[in-house]
């Protein structure tokens, strides 16, 4: 069975911002300095809390930062915007408050790229995410008596013949369709040529509508698993991982925007996620 700390190091390499959240709490929960994070605009949004100033001193941290990550290495993050400030109430849209007023809101700020590792480390956890997966696997069963092992194969050949037979059918019938529609027709292209304005309004509307539905729902899947995972959270590693998943609920909700009808819910539920987060974290420190 797999180790779960190598489940959540080889989901935050495959880029989950939940991993690699509760990588950096992890770490960084002894210097008491908690971090919430958001990817948006191709930027991985970082933000640093702690008691005192001293605690989120500037380059000592954005080292820490930069090392820990490096050490990560997700994939498709190399651009990370570092912001610092002192704890204060949890706000539902923190990256939108630090944008709109950042004097006031941070310490100090900077973005950092992360340097991609070495082919001989990629290699390296290539190789070990190969293994945590094939762990996984199955042992394979037995194989079949002689005689069934002869009727399976005659079998597959008989079928692999059927296949054949209608692959080759089907790219003649194709071929013969190409050669008649070779020649265009000018209705059709004119509905090509000509789009539909309202049509395609439509479909605009009808895209943002399900990003924002399934960011809800997506919200209340990890909202369940966070519920499910603190029925049997043990460890320190158990209670940080559920405190992350509450987090990530919490920052979803946090994006429905106005104009989705359960909107009033999901600014609710998003107080209600980071409060969830908080006491999951407070349960780790405790262990």
């Amino acid at each position: 069975m797999a180790n779960p700390i190598d489940d959540i190091d080889r989901q935050a390499r495959e880029g989950s911002i939940a991993a690699i959240v509760q990588i950096l709490n992890d770490k960084l929960a002894q210097v008491g300095v908690r971090i919430r994070a958001v990817f948006a605009g191709g930027v991985l949004q970082l933000l640093c809390e702690a008691a005192n100033a001293e605690l989120l001193e500037q380059s000592s941290l954005v080292d820490r930062l930069r090392q820990i990550l490096e050490g990560i290495s997700p994939r498709n993050i190399r651009r990370v915007n570092i912001n610092s400030r002192l704890v204060r109430e949890h706000q539902l849209l923190w990256l939108e408050e630090i944008s709109r007023d950042p004097e006031n809101q941070l310490l100090w700020s900077q973005e950092i790229k992360l340097r991609k590792p070495n082919i001989f480390k990629r290699l390296a956890i290539a190789r070990k995410d190969r293994q945590a997966r094939s762990s996984k696997l199955v042992l394979p069963r037995t194989a079949p008596p002689r005689p069934l092992r002869e009727q399976r194969q005659f079998q597959r050949g008989i079928a692999g013949g059927v296949t054949l037979s209608v692959v080759l059918l089907a790219g003649a019938i194709a071929i013969y369709r190409g050669i008649n529609s070779s020649v265009p027709n000018s209705t059709t292209t004119q509905a090509v040529v000509t789009p539909n304005p309202e049509a395609a309004a439509q479909k605009i509307s009808q895209k943002t509508t399900t990003s924002a539905s399934d960011s809800f729902a997506q919200a209340v899947r990890l909202a369940e698993q966070a519920v499910s995972n603190g029925k049997t959270a043990r460890s320190r590693e158990d209670w940080l991982a559920v405190a992350a998943t509450w987090q990530q609920a919490a920052d979803l909700m946090a994006v429905v925007p106005p104009s989705h009808p359960r909107h009033a819910t999901a600014a609710n539920r998003s107080a209600l996620y980071r409060q969830n987060s908080e006491k999951a974290q407070q349960e780790a420190q405790n262990r």
